[in-house]
């Protein structure tokens, strides 16, 4: 059994909250720049360098790639042959994320209470995913996720009976009615299965696969959605997404729920094994 101290845990976390909203990945700047050469709208190309420039002079003064550093989502894979010591996992966790915060001086956007609004200035709790696996190693991802993009997200209880074109109609008609309001270009979740609570967690997983290789049903999505013309920050152009991920998941006989997550091309995910 490999102990693993919570200190460890949330120094981690620490880091990987400060990297995550400060340094853009290296497979999303690489799809910015590509959907830049094929850009043809003057006004989506002017968007886009400025886009590439922010997440330069991010990486380089240590400084959030946006103002709204989001909630903070915490994925944990812990092998079954780790022990947690020193205390909780979940407190470890948190600790983590109101240090790195606080350290990075960056926006806390969590409310304590839905309705009073009330925030404590701690981002506070992280909403944390946790899977058992094999093994004597602790996965942590962070992804920061901004407010406008997650609002911009739905859900849908299909019919077993419903067809794959009812599917993407409904996928890229909720790109089409919201999508101009999550700051594109667009990475686009969609999970298919599961049940009401577990497609949306499906969705949102799918987000954290590496930008770049796609399947042909989600390579059809995809140019459904940029053939919208929504274009960057919604002021036209062919570059409405990146990339759309798909994740399927058993579900019951009579159900066949779909998510649609859009996150904006600010796409803040780190990762670390311990």
């Amino acid at each position: 059994m490999r102990q693993i101290p919570t200190k460890k845990i949330a120094d981690t976390v620490n880091a990987l909250c400060l990297q995550a909203n400060t340094e853009l990945t290296s497979d999303v700047e690489k799809a910015l720049k590509q959907a830049l050469k094929q850009e043809t709208s003057k006004t989506g190309r002017e968007i886009l360098q400025q886009i590439l420039e922010n997440a330069k002079i991010a990486r380089k003064e240590k400084l959030p790639i946006c103002q709204d550093c989001g909630l903070a989502f915490i994925f944990i894979e812990i092998g079954q042959e780790v022990k947690v010591t020193d205390g909780s996992l979940t407190k470890a966790i948190n600790d983590g994320v109101k240090q790195g915060y606080k350290q990075g001086y960056l926006r806390k956007s969590t409310t304590s209470d839905p309705l009073t609004r009330e925030n404590p200035g701690t981002n506070l709790p992280a909403m944390v995913h946790t899977e058992i696996v094999p093994g004597n190693k602790l996965k942590i991802t962070v992804m920061t996720k901004g407010g406008g993009a997650e609002n911009c997200s739905a859900i849908k209880m299909f019919k077993p009976t419903s067809s794959k074109n009812e599917i993407d109609d409904f996928i890229v008609a909720t790109v089409k009615n919201n999508g101009a309001n999550a700051c594109p270009p667009l990475i686009i979740g969609v999970g298919i299965g599961g049940s009401f609570d577990q497609a949306p967690l499906l969705a949102k997983k799918s987000l954290l696969r590496k930008v770049g290789s796609s399947s042909k049903w989600e390579k059809e999505l995809l140019n459904k959605i940029n053939r919208l013309g929504i274009g960057p920050m919604g002021l036209g152009g062919k570059a409405t997404a990146l990339t759309l991920h798909l994740k399927k998941g058993p579900c019951h006989i009579s159900s066949l729920p779909v998510a649609v997550n859009i996150e904006c091309h600010a796409h803040r995910v780190k990762s670390t094994i311990i």
